[in-house]
């Protein structure tokens, strides 16, 4: 599969929005009020980001701040850099995801462009891609292994301490990953 541009939104996708936004059902609008930095990561994102990079696409992630939460908009940079820090400068905040220029848009809503998207519109949570799991065999090529397969391999080396990790075959694509052994 050749390299392909992939924007990702952040909430409802890579954060979960919906559980923070339900530990306040009396609140109308709580985009205005909850504080995206404490946002939970959605189950399988890491991993799937993890796939799509090592897989050598160029990842970015596109979010629309809520206009009238400008913290918001600090709190989403702080919350990528904690949870993806791989793509923390490569952040677009957009009311208009159908001008962003690439090859994929992952997004769970409707209402800011995606279906103008020029490229392949992914709609995350619905019946064709459920979890991240649908996503990444969605991009995966009849060649690569699917995201919850065990087929990556890490690497310690001795001389400086860091773990790598890739997929069996696959040089040049390496992550460093943090060491949970010690």
């Amino acid at each position: 599969m050749a390299k392909k541009i992939i924007y990702i939104d952040m909430d409802g996708v890579l954060a979960d929005f919906q559980k923070a936004a339900d530990k306040i059902p009396d609140v109308k609008h709580p985009d205005e009020v909850l504080d995206f930095s404490l946002f939970e990561v959605i189950p399988g994102a890491k991993e799937a980001i993890e796939r799509l990079l090592i897989m050598g696409h160029d990842l970015f992630i596109a979010s629309t701040p809520p206009w009238d939460n400008p913290d918001s908009w600090g709190q989403k940079r702080n919350w990528i850099e904690k949870h993806f820090p791989a793509l923390k400068r490569k952040v677009f905040l957009t009311h208009r995801k159908d001008l962003l220029i690439g090859d994929i848009l992952i997004d769970d809503s409707t209402y800011r462009g995606q279906t103008e998207f020029q490229g392949e519109f992914v709609h995350f949570g619905t019946d064709k891609f459920p979890t991240w799991k649908e996503v990444v065999t969605h991009l995966c090529d009849d060649t690569q292994h699917t995201l919850f397969e065990d087929s990556f391999i890490y690497e310690r080396n001795t001389d400086t301490g860091t773990t790598r990790k890739r997929l069996q075959g696959d040089y040049g694509n390496e992550l460093e990953v943090e060491d949970t052994n010690g």
